[in-house]
């Protein structure tokens, strides 16, 4: 059983800043690629950034700049830094992560809620 817990998120106001986590835990032999998507009302799951095993990064063009995507390997935990935070930033954010168990397959969290104030 593989659990993600994301964690993180908030009310800011625009400019500010917060730092996402989200923890991996159960039975895990490896993590592979892991990546932060996120939810706005009325619209479409959209990828935020991605991050391989070997700390490959890959950010959506609307965050370059203004978010950072990190992991512990160690620590199986997946980090989302965002800073000058806009309100179209406002959405539940999802942790996602390609695990190997006896088996590989796709994990995600429940999502944590950020909400940006102009």
């Amino acid at each position: 059983q593989v659990q993600l817990v994301e964690s993180g998120g908030g009310l800011v106001q625009a400019g500010g800043s917060l730092r996402l986590s989200c923890i991996a835990s159960g039975n895990i032999f490896r993590i592979n690629g892991m990546g932060w998507y996120r939810q706005a009302p009325g619209k479409q799951r959209e990828l935020v950034a991605t991050v391989t095993s070997s700390g490959v990064t890959n950010y959506a063009d609307s965050v370059k700049g203004r978010f950072t995507i990190d992991r512990d390997n160690a620590k199986n935990t997946l980090y989302l830094q965002m800073n000058s935070l806009k309100p179209e930033d406002t959405a539940v954010y999802y942790c996602n992560a390609n695990i190997v168990t006896k088996i590989w397959d796709s994990y995600w969290g429940q999502g944590t809620r950020v909400t940006v104030s102009s």
